[in-house]
């Protein structure tokens, strides 16, 4: 994904909701193609068009996303917001060597935003923080890689950039009410849809 103005969004981007992973791009991006757009560039959150939206293109878009669960977003903040939480998705589910990262400077660079800022219009939008949504992500990436049954423990805590399999265990307990080794056993999918995280 590269690096985004907030200020410099123009009159061709759609922001929408709800798009977390590869096979919601490829979904968009077809449901775009069936309506007759060509969009130059379809990323998590941002579709973008050769041309401005008009207001008969938004309604029909609109229309087409929502059977999919997806939902075009209007205010600024909302959008602000949806790319922050887009981001922290593409940096814990698809960017493994990239989470090692310091995430309030990785954020307010991507961003051109003072990291404060950004962490404020978040909790303010969200009701929760940027580092509670990040850990909520975390927590459901492990639970991933839990179930694949591929790595240990400590490959996992090492993998989310945990300094500790003890760490990882005591807030993947917090968070779930379950210990690593307990959700491993159960062998239900106790896992959540990224966007309902």
């Amino acid at each position: 994904m590269t690096d985004i103005d907030m200020n410099s969004i123009s009159e061709n981007t759609l922001h929408i909701k709800n798009m977390v992973c590869n096979r919601c791009i490829m979904v968009v991006k077809d449901l775009l193609k069936s309506l007759g757009l060509q969009p130059t560039s379809v990323e998590l959150g941002i579709a973008v068009l050769p041309d401005k939206v008009t207001d008969e293109v938004y309604q029909a878009v609109k229309e087409a996303l929502e059977p999919f669960g997806f939902e075009l977003i209007d205010d600024r903040k909302s959008q602000v917001v949806e790319h922050i939480k887009d981001t922290i998705i593409e940096l814990v589910h698809y960017n493994d060597n990239e989470l090692k990262v310091n995430l309030s400077d990785y954020l307010a660079s991507k961003f051109n935003r003072d990291y404060s800022a950004l962490s404020k219009l978040f909790s303010e939008v969200t009701n929760t923080t940027i580092e509670k949504y990040l850990i909520a992500q975390k927590i459901e990436r492990a639970k991933e890689l839990l179930i694949y049954g591929e790595l240990s423990l400590n490959e996992i805590a090492d993998k989310l950039n945990y300094s500790s399999a003890a760490y990882l265990s005591s807030q993947f307990k917090s968070v779930t009410g379950l210990t690593p080794s307990h959700f491993k056993k159960i062998k239900e999918n106790k896992r959540k849809p990224l966007d309902e995280v």
